[in-house]
Formats: C-alpha cells, sequence, structure tokens
C-alpha cells in the first residue's frame, strides 16, 4: 500500500470546534439497503475465516502497543465491537465480515519454517527460518509494532538473531519499521543483509515528496484517522485494521534485485525472486521459496480488488502490467506452489486454490483495463464508463477477494481513463469549468436560492437519494459554507452513503467528510515530525525539488538570482536558477558569476530540513559558508510557502467557521 510520507508522521492530538448534531443512526432506507447485501453474496461460505485462523500459535498478550514514553501506537481492544456476529445497521455487511477477519492479530504458523504476524499493524511481517538465523520479509510501519511482532515470535519460537531483511516494495508500511527489528550497525558491519527491489530507495523516498501534504490530508479521509473506531465510525481500512501510530524508520538496501528472475540462497534458504516494476508499486518483487513451495506474492494479489489509483492521491497503476506479472508467477509457480502468502490478509493453501485466485486477480485487473479501453474508444466519459461497469462479472464478482473493499470498479476504472487520456472527458463544457465557489454560488441562485435548494434536498434525501443530495448539498456547503443547515444535511447525506459503502476507504471518506461539516477542521495541539530516516534518505535533488515547489510565484516575480551550492561531503555541485518566478538547478556545474556561493554538507542541509537547525544559526556556527551575498539566500528562502496539512476538503478553501 502506497502511503504518503508526510502521512506517516506522529499522530497529533486534535481538537475540534463545536458545531451541529453529530453522527445520526443509519436511515430505514439505509437499513433495506444494507440488509440487501446478505443476499448478494455467498455469506455462508465461511472457508475464509478457518482459514484466518489456521495455523494459531498465540496472541498478542498485551492490550496496546506504545511507544518509550508510553504513547500508544497501537489498541488491540479498539475494534472489540466489532465481535458482533451480526452486521449493525451502520456498517455494510460485506464489509462488517472483512472488518471481522482483519481482527485475526497474533503469530500464525503457515508451513514448515515460515510464520507469519498480522494484526498488529496494516501490514504483515512473514518470518522465514533460516539454518542459524531468521529472514524476515517486510517490517511492518512503525518500529514499535516491528518490536512487538518480532517480541511474540520469540516468546514461542527459538530465539535467533535476525540474518536478513526482505523489502517486498516501496510502500512505507512494509520498511517502516526495520530500526524494531534490526541494529543499522548489524547493517553496516554486514551481520544483517536488506535486500529490496531495483529503484526500492529512490521510489521509498521520492514518490510522495513533491505533493507530499496534500497526500497527507486526503489519507486522512481514506483511512479515516480522525474517526472514533465504531460502528458509526472507523471499522477498517480494507487491507487491514488502521495505520499504526509510532517511528516509521528506513534503512537502505545493502543488495538489489535487478534481474527479472534471480535466484539467492539466503542462510540456508532458497529464494526466487521476480521482479515486478510498475504494478502496485513502481519497485516491487514475488518471492517464491522452492523448499517450502510458498509463494509470496507481496502486495500484487491481496484479498480485495486492489487501487489502480489510490484516493489519497498517487500516479495512476498501470492494470496491464498488473495483470501481465499476475499472469507470469502463475504460470512460473502455481504448480508447484502449495501455500500462497501476502504482505496483507491471512494466506490461501492447495494448489487449486492458488491457481484460482490468482487466474482470478489476473482476470480482474485485465477486466477492468481492456473494458474501460473498450468503452472510452466508444466514445463514452470516465463517469459513463463508470455507471457501465458497476460490477465485476460473474462468477468473479461473487469472489470475496474480488470485492470492493479497498478500490473499486467505480474509482478503477476511471483510473484506467486517466491513464490512457487525463482529466479531460472530451467534453468542452467541461474543458475550463467555473471553480469550485463560483459555480456553486451561481448554481444555487439559478435553482432559486439556498431556501428552494434546501427544500428539495430533504425531499430527496426523504427518498433516499443520497448520492444526490451529496452532490448539491455540496454545491449549497460551497454557495454559503456558513449555511449550518446545508452543512447539516449534506453531512446527513454523506454518512448514509458512508453507511451503506462495500468499500472501506469510501465509507472513511464519506464519514470523515461528515464529520467535518459538523465540527470543522481538526487542529492538532503540537506539530507533528518527520520521520528523520526519510529526511536522510532525500538525495539533494529530491531537495532542491521540493524547494521549487514551495517557491511563491507572487514573492519571486522580477527577482533574479544564481546560486552555487557545494557539497563537501558528497563532492557534489549545482548551480542553482531563480528566474520568471521559476527555481531551477542543474548538478556538476557552477555558474561563473553567481550571486553567492553556498558551500555546506548534506548533514547540515538535514538538520535544517528537520528543524533541528535554522539558517541563521548554520551560518553563525560556520556549518554552512556564503560567499558574495549572504542576503540572497536568506531571500531565497524567505519566498517559500510553508503547507498547512489541515487545509479545508469539504468546505470553500478560505471558508474558516
Amino acid at each position: 500500500m502506497r502511503i504518503a510520507a508526510s502521512a506517516l508522521m506522529v499522530a497529533a492530538t486534535v481538537t475540534m470546534t463545536a458545531a451541529l448534531a453529530g453522527p445520526q443512526p443509519a436511515t430505514p432506507l439505509t437499513e433495506q439497503s444494507n440488509a440487501a447485501w446478505l443476499n448478494k453474496l455467498p455469506f455462508a461460505d465461511r472457508a475464509d475465516f478457518e482459514d484466518a485462523r489456521r495455523g494459531l500459535v498465540a496472541r498478542f498478550p498485551q492490550r496496546t502497543i506504545t511507544t518509550a514514553d508510553g504513547r500508544v501506537v497501537w489498541d488491540f481492544q479498539a475494534y472489540a465491537f466489532e465481535s458482533a456476529a451480526t452486521a449493525p445497521n451502520t456498517v455494510n455487511p460485506s464489509l462488517w465480515r472483512l472488518a471481522q477477519l482483519n481482527n485475526e492479530a497474533g503469530l500464525f504458523k503457515v508451513t514448515d519454517r515460515v510464520y507469519q504476524i498480522r494484526g498488529a499493524d496494516l501490514a504483515n511481517m512473514n518470518i522465514i527460518e533460516g539454518d542459524s538465523g531468521l529472514i524476515i520479509i517486510d517490517t511492518l510501519l512503525t518500529a514499535e509494532t516491528a518490536r512487538a511482532a518480532l517480541d511474540l515470535y520469540y516468546a514461542h519460537r527459538p530465539r535467533k538473531p535476525v540474518v536478513a531483511v526482505i523489502y517486498t516494495h516501496s510502500h512505507a508500511d512494509h520498511f517502516g519499521g526495520v530500526r524494531g527489528i534490526v541494529d543499522e550497525a548489524d547493517v553496516k558491519s554486514g551481520k544483517v543483509d536488506i535486500v529490496a527491489p531495483q529503484g526500492f530507495m529512490e521510489e521509498a523516498v521520492s514518490e510522495n515528496v513533491l505533493a507530499g501534504n496534500a497526500m497527507s490530508r486526503r489519507a486522512q479521509y481514506m483511512y479515516g484517522t480522525q474517526l472514533p473506531k465504531s460502528a458509526s465510525g472507523q471499522v477498517d481500512t480494507g487491507l487491514g485494521k488502521a495505520t499504526a501510530r509510532g517511528t516509521m524508520t528506513l534503512l537502505a538496501p545493502t543488495s538489489l534485485i535487478t534481474k527479472a528472475i534471480e535466484t539467492r540462497r539466503i542462510d540456508g534458504v532458497d529464494f526466487e525472486f521476480q521482479l515486478t516494476p510498475g504494478t502496485e508499486a513502481p519497485a516491487e518483487m514475488n518471492i517464491y521459496l522452492p523448499q517450502f513451495r510458498t509463494l509470496c506474492m507481496a502486495e500484487n494479489a491481496v484479498r480485495t480488488q486492489h487501487n489502480l489509483l489510490t484516493l489519497r492521491g498517487a500516479q495512476v497503476r498501470d492494470a496491464k502490467a498488473w495483470s501481465y506479472f499476475i499472469a507470469q508467477s502463475l504460470l512460473r509457480y502455481g504448480e508447484r506452489t502449495d501455500v500462497l502468502i501476502g504482505q496483507h490478509h491471512w494466506p490461501t493453501w492447495g494448489r487449486a486454490h492458488i491457481v484460482e485466485m490468482l487466474s482470478d486477480q489476473r482476470d480482474m485487473y485485465a477486466y477492468l483495463n481492456d473494458q474501460t479501453l473498450r468503452l472510452l474508444n466508444q466514445g463514452f466519459t470516465p463517469l459513463e464508463i463508470a455507471d457501465q461497469l458497476k460490477t465485476l462479472p460473474q462468477p468473479l464478482a461473487s469472489k470475496w477477494y474480488a470485492r470492493d473493499y479497498y478500490g473499486s470498479v467505480s474509482h478503477n476504472v476511471r483510473a484506467v481513463y486517466q491513464r490512457y487520456l487525463g482529466f479531460y472527458d472530451g467534453n468542452p463544457a467541461h474543458l475550463n469549468p467555473l471553480p469550485p465557489e463560483q459555480s456553486a454560488k451561481k448554481t444555487i441562485e439559478w435553482m432559486g436560492g439556498a431556501d428552494a435548494v434546501l427544500a428539495k434536498l430533504r425531499d430527496a434525501y426523504a427518498r433516499g437519494e443520497y448520492r444526490w443530495a451529496s452532490q448539491i448539498g455540496n454545491e449549497l456547503v460551497f454557495a454559503d459554507p456558513s449555511n449550518a443547515a446545508a452543512r447539516a444535511l449534506q453531512a446527513d447525506a454523506l454518512e448514509q452513503l458512508g453507511y451503506q459503502s462495500e468499500n472501506s476507504t469510501w465509507r472513511n471518506i464519506y464519514l470523515t467528510g461528515a464529520q467535518e461539516l459538523r465540527d470543522g477542521v481538526a487542529k492538532p495541539t503540537f506539530a507533528a515530525t518527520s520521520s528523520s530516516d526519510l529526511v536522510r534518505a532525500l538525495t539533494v535533488p529530491n531537495f532542491f525539488d521540493f524547494l521549487a515547489v514551495r517557491l511563491n510565484a507572487d514573492k519571486a516575480a522580477g527577482k533574479t538570482m544564481t546560486l552555487n551550492w557545494q557539497f563537501t561531503d558528497l563532492g557534489q555541485r549545482y548551480a542553482m536558477t531563480l528566474r520568471n518566478s521559476a527555481l531551477t538547478y542543474v548538478s556538476e556545474a557552477q555558474h561563473a558569476q553567481p550571486t553567492a556561493t553556498v558551500t555546506l554538507t548534506k548533514a547540515t542541509l538535514d538538520q535544517i530540513s528537520l528543524k533541528q537547525l535554522t539558517l541563521p544559526q548554520a551560518m553563525q556556527s560556520g556549518a554552512i559558508r556564503i560567499d558574495g551575498n549572504p542576503q540572497a539566500v536568506a531571500g531565497l528562502f524567505g519566498m517559500l510557502d510553508t503547507f498547512s496539512s489541515n487545509f479545508n476538503m469539504v468546505t470553500p478553501h478560505g471558508y474558516k467557521p
């Protein structure tokens, strides 16, 4: 799962501004809608529940996992309310079923010498017992949860040292816990090997930097991080329960897998790595263990339809490539695999079941890609395609691992359209529409004013037309966000959509929108801190690219300067130019007559980035030397915007209650 780096900062305690009434119960129409799901899917099939409990060695003995100072990182009791066999009226029964399955937490024996730890973070930790030590496949998101997971293993298995860590892909919930299970000194000395797919560090560090602030804000909606864990709040994320709120870390790989198929022996265990670039992550790989007839599909095959475009925002993934690499895995390993494991959810046992699951997942991504292309080539627009392809074809649509818990047919087909044709649907009326606030004010005025629209919306809400009520309710709110009745109606409509949603992320988004319409945007009571490992892993070009993104064009208007940068520890030089409100640079170059030359180390730059050191302090201490005009550098930093992590989403951008 891709998570914005800035979204994985230490979670802030929030205070909310009092406003409208809180969560409402499910309406009778929502109750009817949810009850109808019981006849749509094979709920009598309990095989997944047996598999999710199979091989249980031990549960986690503690109620919570905490940081050294006592802050709760993970609460095993937070979802105790999900023990009820029957879904409450406020939760789609299909989603309730998955939420219960994802509650199976503990240490599990998968097969001889292969163990799995689930339910202590969003992802899984897989442990392979080597001849003398342990090989860890993925480390969870935080050091605290990773340490607790390994402690649980050690409480029930021999205490062998960790001799290798394998990162399956470049998303933080799979590498962020590494310092919880290995010491950096052991990595540097060669006692611990860290193996990752080609391109891992570049993708792990850079993919969320430039748009990280916006991704972080949108991730609050997608994962429901500000929602209470309750039957009317957050119940799951689709891939797991939630993201842990601890310390995210990163240690660089010591070796990379660079060939399409590459074999290695690690501590007596044979590994066959299959690179799958451009699938669920830009840098990802599957792993086959021939001695144990075990196939790890990383995050390329999970027990849900995955995202082709994650709703927090990212680059669109390639459904065609995704389907192709699953097909290759099936062809190469299907008939010699007895157990399938992944980095989310529970294993699959038995060759026939494994072949069926991989075949279905292969077909699912191929269908989404090809049928979207078929319809767009007939001239249909994204929303029209989503409306035509409401669900996958049978019998695929009835397979639990193809349901819309995380990705969905609706937003995945729109992602395919975006990948091939972009945001514009070809209709000239949509080429340059008015911005939301202007459009909303004119729309509401044209419809007869707020009171007339509210009356019609109340009727629509009463009829259960929640999608329409939320759509026009949004226009009311953007036309006049101070209209409490409009915000209340919009919140109520979004809430019912959330209660009805099978998709966990859609539910979280709807309910978070309702919460913020009623209570306002959560305000951090203390500043969040970035992962120091990620900041240190940023390259100088990464840093300069982000400076360019932060440059305020109005403040820079009419200003020009040239700066030479010299990093003494890296032996790197850069020529930077500010001109036409654009900040550009060239590596391994220097201006002949610069406005100023800045000499420093990368470590000093890291300290400034982490706010451990200010520019004036660095200059005063000699950590930074500036030759030429020293005011130029200070002037450049004075032109940079600082991004707020709590901008408005369901109300106009500048609105303050």
